[in-house]
């Protein structure tokens, strides 16, 4: 049985997963459609990231039936800039706030799925972060970015542009657990 108040934090989790999954796959076609190809190849990739995490955060939830998932969420974005932003701010709270409570907290408790599944977040979030930072600098000066294949751990979501790595730097998973965003 996983203690209350990591449950907690693996539901809310994985609501605000969920949450940047959808808002990521809008953006990718509001950056496509605003002749931003590479930018929404971007953001489908890292939504994919996002469905990661919130697979592995459910994973961990063991409680049966309905619960509120209180989540965060950044809405109100209305460009491509704009979106790169609200990027950039979720995967900012997740870095600073979110993902180092929960972690901590699961720690205490000595949930250790819960603890991996925070960790795995944690971790490809701040590459996220970065590639939405760089991705902005272009697009403000009216550019697409560009942009080799993406490659994304679907173990844990770890992000890499170009080749993936024979082994995952952060769950170890081979190779051929990346999914290619090409």
């Amino acid at each position: 049985m996983v203690k209350e108040m990591t449950e907690a934090n693996l539901r809310s989790a994985y609501g605000g997963e969920s949450q940047a999954h959808m808002r990521y796959m809008i953006f990718a076609e509001r950056a496509k459609a605003n002749n931003f190809p590479n930018v929404g190849r971007l953001f489908t990739a890292i939504a994919f990231a996002e469905q990661v995490h919130a697979t592995n955060h459910y994973r961990n939830i063991v409680s049966k039936g309905h619960a509120l998932v209180a989540s965060g969420g950044v809405f109100g974005s209305k460009n491509t800039s704009e979106d790169l932003q609200a990027g950039i701010d979720g995967e900012t709270f997740e870095i600073v706030e979110m993902y180092p409570a929960y972690l901590e907290v699961a720690k205490l408790q000595k949930e250790k799925g819960a603890e991996t599944s925070f960790r795995y977040a944690l971790e490809a979030e701040k590459i996220h972060k970065s590639m939405f930072e760089n991705a902005k600098k272009i697009v403000d000066q009216g550019k697409d970015i560009k942009l080799g294949p993406i490659q994304i751990c679907t173990v844990c979501g770890h992000t890499v542009e170009g080749e993936a790595p024979e082994k995952c730097p952060i769950c170890n998973a081979p190779k051929n657990k990346f999914k290619t965003f090409a």
